[in-house]
């Protein structure tokens, strides 16, 4: 499947963009191997690149979350990226597992060696593209779950956080996050500008406050918006916005991430 990879790049002279593409498909062929490994029974999908797969979210994402939502179903994270590494072995990729269980986030990295450097991305052969799957083991509860069927670069079914569980998840890394990101704000006001979009699951958004010690008023249906734009107003918005731009689809939609235009989207004066 390496072909594909070079089908993928073939007119993308932006390393750039080129190595964006390159781990998205590698994101792909990782969640068609959990699939398989049946880890999708006890595993709901979540975060930033559940946005990317399952609504077309015009920025790229890094890693690939997991919350354990059913753990009466078997679980063995183990045996799942003894799966990826053998699927991705047989194709010929040099590939590795650096793997962190102790921790209540169980984390692994599938590193890829020498792959950037064979299709032109770097000029270091040694350089390694990673994967980070991280599966929390002890998610907060409240999530509300869907599957959904979608094709990105390959055909899967993804068990995942439903939309209103997936705007409770953002908003508590907001909450919470010492050093708001860029991408955090991308997805924000992605999700503000859907007027579509359902509000908070705020039982899931308070009982992961209430997890991570949050010590700051209790958001309900009424108040999220409130409290959010008291967080907005603390961050430091040219070190936040910093981060997004070079995983943006479109590089110029850096400049909507304003203090005015999230005032507008919350209905608040942001100082």
């Amino acid at each position: 499947m390496k072909a594909y990879i070079e089908y993928l790049l073939r007119d993308i002279a932006d390393p750039i963009t080129g190595r964006n593409l390159v781990r998205e498909y590698l994101q792909a062929r990782i969640l068609e191997s959990l699939q398989r490994a049946e880890a999708m029974v006890p595993l709901a999908f979540h975060g930033g690149t559940a946005l990317r797969f399952l609504y077309a979210i015009p920025r790229y994402s890094e890693d690939l979350d997991f919350a354990l939502e059913r753990p009466g179903a078997s679980y063995d994270f183990r045996a799942y990226l003894r799966v990826v590494q053998d699927e991705f072995e047989k194709e010929g990729y040099q590939v590795g597992v650096k793997l962190n269980d102790k921790k209540t986030v169980n984390s692994a990295f599938v590193r890829f060696s020498y792959l950037l450097y064979e299709f032109g991305l770097s000029t270091q052969r040694d350089e390694v593209l990673a994967v980070k799957i991280e599966i929390d083991t002890k998610p907060p509860a409240g999530a509300g779950l869907d599957t959904t069927l979608v094709r990105r670069h390959v055909t899967l079914r993804l068990q995942h956080h439903d939309r209103s569980s997936l705007l409770a998840g953002k908003l508590h890394a907001i909450f919470q996050r010492r050093y708001v990101k860029g991408r955090d704000l991308y997805d924000l006001m992605w999700y503000l500008s859907d007027p579509g979009w359902p509000n908070p699951n705020v039982t899931l958004l308070q009982n992961a406050l209430l997890q991570t010690g949050w010590g700051g008023e209790s958001p309900d249906q009424h108040n999220w918006r409130q409290i959010l734009c008291q967080r907005l107003d603390q961050i430091d918005w040219g070190k936040s916005v910093a981060d997004v731009k070079p995983f943006l689809e479109r590089a110029e939609e850096v400049g909507l991430l304003t203090k005015e235009n999230f005032g507008k989207l919350l209905d608040c004066s942001l100082k």
